[in-house]
């Protein structure tokens, strides 16, 4: 994060999703031992499904630090937003026109929208006068003109690009 707030300010988002992330990797650590009692019996299943239940653990710890360590960064010349190692959008702060605070926790797909919600919720609406070009993870092009994302701070980023 000290990388980040050198080139930029830093906007966190995975507080969010913290206790669901913990709980989950709680479930997957009960249910690694369960099923190692269960297969003591069987060597090479107990084996088999110890590296896959392991490899769980490791992959949802993974992508939550992914998002801790990869804010939303606002530069003088852009906002790069994020998600994990999924999502690295950077939009012109002059292509933005609209910016707001708006708690939403349903998102319908939308032909332009963006939706980067934490815990299915986004807490900032940004609104742009030509869309920006967002690569999917699978690499396929979608033009947005309104991006809605969670930060931890919604009032910091509002505030934050609204300054003259």
């Amino acid at each position: 994060m000290r990388r980040a707030q050198a080139l930029g300010r830093a906007f966190g988002y995975a507080r969010g999703q913290g206790a669901t992330t913990a709980a989950l990797v709680f479930v997957c650590v009960v249910e690694t031992l369960g099923v190692s009692v269960l297969l003591r019996g069987m060597p090479t299943a107990h084996d088999v499904l110890l590296v896959l239940d392991v490899s769980t653990v490791l992959l949802v710890i993974g992508l939550h630090a992914a998002c801790v360590v990869r804010p939303h960064v606002l530069t003088g010349e852009a906002l790069r937003v994020r998600y994990g190692a999924h999502v690295d959008l950077r939009i012109p702060l002059d292509a933005i026109t609209a910016v707001r605070r708006e708690t939403r926790s349903t998102h319908r797909p939308a032909q332009g929208a963006l939706d980067l919600a934490v815990g299915s919720q986004t807490s900032v609406t940004l609104e742009l006068a030509e869309p920006v070009t967002h690569l999917t993870l699978l690499g396929r092009r979608k033009d947005v003109s309104v991006v809605r994302l969670h930060a931890d701070d919604p009032g910091g980023v509002v505030r934050a690009l609204t300054r003259p």
